[in-house]
């Protein structure tokens, strides 16, 4: 019944929906599944032997995997913030690498990869979301009035 067009502006439609009212923890959410998804999408180009649809998705992952990385807040953890950066840099190398390799296993891994971060981002606890906005509050509050 909807064209493919039709069903991609609905999709495109709900996130930016999504995005405008969603909290940073749901962005990064949001960021980690988009990566996700052009990774699959890339992957699945690799197999139909669309190569400039495999450019496009590979791209739009690195780019989403770089927002990942400018978004860590080094004050928060600076030593899980360097292990994250490592391994989103180690990603962008492997997506790379996948590409001119035409490689589907190494997207795998890097696939496995964000759904391990994702993992871990999904069992953050609302009322630990709330402590870490608080904390947030406070240090911008004390900004403010320094």
């Amino acid at each position: 019944m909807y064209g493919k067009k039709g069903i991609q502006a609905y999709k495109k439609d709900s996130i930016k929906s999504d995005l405008a009212s969603a909290d940073p923890h749901r962005v990064i959410q949001l960021l980690l599944q988009g990566a996700i998804e052009r990774l699959a999408l890339g992957k699945g180009c690799i197999e139909r032997a669309d190569w400039a649809g495999k450019a496009a998705a590979f791209t739009r992952a690195i780019e989403i995997i770089n927002a990942l990385r400018d978004s860590l807040d080094r004050d928060a953890n600076p030593e899980l913030v360097d292990n994250l950066e490592g391994l989103y840099d180690y990603m962008t190398v492997r997506i790379n690498e996948a590409s001119v390799s035409k490689d589907c296993a190494i997207i795998d891994q890097v696939i496995a990869l964000l759904l391990q971060i994702k993992g871990a981002w999904d069992q953050i606890s609302e009322a630990d979301k709330q402590d870490a906005y608080n904390r947030e509050s406070e240090i911008r509050a004390g900004a403010v009035n320094a």
